[in-house]
Formats: C-alpha cells, sequence, structure tokens
C-alpha cells in the first residue's frame, strides 16, 4: 500500500500498521489514501473477515501531519480524508484498534468507530482540536457525548488536555488497559476469534449495534466538515498552527 502503511492478512484478519515512526506516525495525505485502500479491500474481500489497526514503535499516532494538511487539506467527499472516514464509520466487518503510546487528534476520535480498542498502558489520548483553532472532526461530536456524556466530552473536547489510558478505560473509549507489549498480541488474538465466527452473523450484529446512531454519525460528519474546512482558513488557525510548527504558545487575545 504504501512505506508508511503496511498491511498484512492472515488467519482472515487483515493487520494495517502505521510506520511513519520518525514522525510520531503522524497521518499524510497520501498515508489516508493507503489506509482508505485496504479498508475498501477488507469490504470487498470475503477472505477478510476482521480488521486490526495499530501503530509501529510504540505509537499509535500523533495525528495528522499539519504541514502536509495545510498543504493539501480535505477538498470533497472523494479526499483520501473523507474516503478514510466513511471506510472507518462504514466498515461491515470488525474493527480492533491496538493502540500504544500517543494517540493524538483522529488518533482517538477514528476509536470511536472501532468496537474493540485495547490500548498500553503508556498510551496517551489527546483532542486538541480547539487549541488549534478547528472543531471535532469523524462524527467525534455525536459519538464522543453518546459515549461519555456531555460534561465529560466537553471537558476533552474543549479543553483538549492530554489523558492517560485508565482515563479513556473510564469513559467508555477502550475495552482494556494491559502491558504496552501485549496490546498487539491480544488485539490479534481477539480478531482471529472473530474471523472463525459466522460472518453474515457477525456483519448483522455490528450494523444492529450501530444502527439507532449511523444516520446521526453521518450528518455530524458532513456538518463538522464544512466548519473544519472553514476554521482551516480562519486567522484563529493560521496562528494556531503557525504558533504550533514555531513551538511557541499562540496568541489569541486579538480575536474577538
Amino acid at each position: 500500500m504504501s512505506e508508511h502503511v503496511l498491511t498484512g492478512i492472515s488467519d482472515g484478519v487483515l493487520r494495517i500498521t502505521l510506520n511513519r515512526p520518525e514522525k510520531r506516525n503522524a497521518l499524510t495525505v497520501s498515508m489516508y489514501s493507503a489506509i482508505a485502500d485496504a479498508l475498501e479491500q477488507a469490504e470487498s474481500s470475503a477472505a477478510i473477515r476482521a480488521v486490526v489497526l495499530g501503530g509501529a514503535s510504540d505509537c499509535f499516532t500523533s495525528g495528522n501531519d499539519l504541514a502536509d494538511f495545510l498543504n493539501d487539506p480535505p477538498r470533497g467527499e472523494g479526499s483520501p480524508v473523507s474516503r478514510f472516514l466513511a471506510g472507518i464509520s462504514d466498515a461491515s466487518k470488525p474493527l480492533i484498534a491496538a493502540v500504544t503510546g500517543p494517540a493524538v487528534g483522529v488518533g482517538t476520535t477514528m476509536l470511536l468507530h472501532c468496537d474493540l480498542v485495547y490500548a498500553g498502558t503508556g498510551a496517551r489520548f489527546q483532542l486538541p482540536f480547539v487549541n488549534l483553532a478547528l472543531v471535532p472532526e469523524a462524527g467525534s461530536s455525536v459519538l464522543l457525548p453518546r459515549l461519555a456524556g456531555h460534561q465529560r466530552a466537553a471537558e476533552l473536547l474543549m479543553l483538549g488536555e492530554p489523558f492517560d489510558a485508565e482515563a479513556a478505560y473510564e469513559v467508555g473509549l477502550i475495552n482494556r488497559v494491559l502491558p504496552d507489549e501485549e496490546v498487539t498480541e491480544l488485539a490479534m488474538a481477539v480478531a482471529r476469534k472473530l474471523a472463525a465466527k459466522p460472518p453474515e452473523a457477525l456483519r448483522l450484529t455490528k450494523m444492529l449495534l450501530k444502527r439507532t446512531q449511523a444516520e446521526a454519525v453521518r450528518e455530524a460528519m458532513r456538518v463538522e466538515g464544512e466548519h473544519f474546512g472553514e476554521r482551516l482558513a480562519s486567522a484563529e488557525a493560521r496562528e494556531a498552527m503557525q504558533a504550533f510548527l514555531e513551538r511557541r504558545q499562540p496568541d489569541f487575545s486579538k480575536f474577538g
């Protein structure tokens, strides 16, 4: 698929590994495209019964590569980012995430679409959208309040501060916390168990679990996408991202 997105199939399980450790697996447009391709392959192949998402070198993903993202922002439904979001939200087969190290921005919001999430004790999560003068994405403005309640979701999305695996477990974002070195092994073992089950019964069960929120999530992603695109072009976002790239504190005092 890509040198930065590795894939492999065994025992009915497609494993997708983010492999850009020198940039803490920060996601580029080409990586989004490769992940979307892999998810589409999983949907179309009867040989693939489950999908495991993970990251190389004890890091899930530090989120978007801001320089790459600003150079080539999402444009329309056919963009790699949109294809990726559609792929994880509409996936009919089980999605399992194995999280070690940082899971920032979309690295956290994508977990809301996974069916099972296992995290290491060293995992760290963050939703820094407001801090970058942006808005939530990936349907998280609907999925996170439904999962954690309004107040906890507001704390995570408005303050945008990091939180650890125990806090993620407490709000229901992950299924289990275990030693970092055991995370991938457990995720793959669970995926193999699911891959051995009756595939149509499994797909229908997942559909029924997500049925009541599916339309709300699609609408949320549409509205979020509109606001996200507007925010990317805003003066606030320019200041926030320039400050991030320059490793300084942003100054929002001039914005009303």
